[in-house]
Parts: C-alpha cells; sequence; structure tokens
C-alpha cells in the first residue's frame, strides 16, 4: 500500500500552485489510477443549473496559477463555459488521501497551444475529433462509426479500423478544427485537502483577486489562506 500523507506542510506555502502541481507529478508517479490526471469538472447553464463530467488535466501552470484541458467548444461544457465563464475543478487521489479543489474564471487557450497539443495526439485521435459533434444526438452507435470511416476517407486517411496502433500514418494532414481546443482555468480559489485519522482532515483554502482581461487574467491581490474545519 502506498505511503499516505499526513498533513500539509507548516509553514503553509504563501502560493498553494506549486504544490498543486507537484501533487500531480507525485500522483502520475505513484501510478495508483489509471488516468492520476483525472478531474471532475463542473459548469453552470445560463440559468444556473450545474453539470459535471470528468475531464483529463493536461497541465497544472504553477506560475501565474491556472489548469490546462481541451474540448469541443461546441460541446455542452463549451456552450456553459461561453454562457458563463467560470468554473470549478476538482482532483481526488484516493489512495494518496489528497484531494485538490480549483475555482475560477475561464478564457480559451491561445489559438497555437491548441494548434500545438492537437498535432501532438495520436491521428486517430484527431481523426475522431474533427468527427465527433461533441453533445449532438446521433441515431446509434453504428452511425458514429460509419461517420468516422467518412472523415478518414475525406482526410485520406486510412480506416482506423483497419490500421495499427503503431501506425503513424507519415505525411497524414489533420489540423484542428476551429471548435476544438484548450481552455485555461485561472485559480481564484484553491483548497488542498489532505486525509486524517478519525475524519479529521487537514484542510486549507487559498483565495486571491484576478482581473480578466480578454484572453488572460492578471492577480490583483496577493493569496490569502484559511484553515478549515474538515
Amino acid at each position: 500500500m502506498k505511503a499516505r500523507a499526513q498533513s500539509l506542510p507548516e509553514p503553509l506555502p504563501d502560493d498553494p500552485m506549486p504544490l498543486a502541481a507537484a501533487w500531480l507529478d507525485h500522483a502520475w508517479q505513484q501510478k495508483t489510477q489509471r488516468n492520476p490526471n483525472s478531474m471532475v469538472l463542473a459548469t453552470g447553464d445560463a440559468g444556473g443549473r450545474p453539470s459535471a463530467r470528468v475531464m483529463l488535466c493536461k497541465e497544472i501552470v504553477a506560475d501565474p496559477g491556472y489548469l490546462v484541458f481541451y474540448t469541443n467548444y461546441e460541446s455542452r461544457k463549451g456552450r456553459e463555459l461561453a454562457a458563463r465563464p467560470w468554473a470549478a475543478a476538482v482532483f481526488h487521489w484516493d489512495a494518496l488521501g489528497r484531494q485538490l479543489r480549483v475555482e475560477g474564471p475561464i478564457v480559451k487557450s491561445p489559438a497555437g497551444e491548441s494548434d500545438d497539443y492537437f498535432a501532438s495526439r495520436p491521428w486517430q485521435s484527431r481523426l475522431a475529433a474533427i468527427t465527433s459533434q461533441q453533445s449532438a444526438p446521433i441515431a446509434s452507435r453504428q452511425a458514429l462509426l460509419e461517420k468516422l470511416r467518412e472523415t478518414a476517407a475525406r482526410h485520406a486517411a486510412p480506416d482506423p479500423f483497419q490500421a495499427t496502433d503503431d501506425d503513424e500514418a507519415t505525411g497524414l494532414r489533420l489540423p484542428r478544427p476551429a471548435g476544438w481546443g484548450g481552455y485555461h482555468l485561472w485559480a481564484e480559489a484553491v483548497e488542498l485537502w489532505v486525509e486524517g485519522e478519525y475524519r479529521l482532515h487537514d484542510r486549507i483554502r487559498w483565495t486571491r483577486e484576478l482581473r480578466s482581461s480578454g484572453s488572460t487574467c492578471s492577480q490583483t491581490r496577493s493569496w490569502q489562506h484559511q484553515r478549515q474545519q474538515p
């Protein structure tokens, strides 16, 4: 069994984001779960009704302090983020006895960043992203598979169901669709939680003020922290 952390460090860091990034790195190293970068992302629609789903966090950028994830901009979450550009995320590393919560404003990743990440994905995954109108209805699973084959034919790509996993499809050009890309979830509030005996968990919440300015955010007040009862 993996050793669990017993408490948060003393003295507490002024900025929680380097520690949050270190926790994610540690979870990758420990390999206690298949996707240690999985997080539940919660959004709200224009009427304030919430929805949540599991996403993969591709990076925690400790300085200046945001999470990076990618999705279809026209999906349900994308539409909700367009209407209310604010989100909350939670990571739960159960085997390590740790939890990380992040809340804050959302901005789209720069186009070049999204292009670079899209180009790094396996060609089959790029083909699927081009094909899928995420969250839109479709008649059947078979209809979706046929739609994928049609996309492959249109881009002169191999049949994804016949190609081997290690087939690199050299020279294949699959540019990022305009409706797919990244988001930055800027941390305005961060909670670090460590499991404790008898459910006396160690729990600290940091907050700061941010100012949104187009495609980025800037800090207007330094981090403040407060210990909370479990």
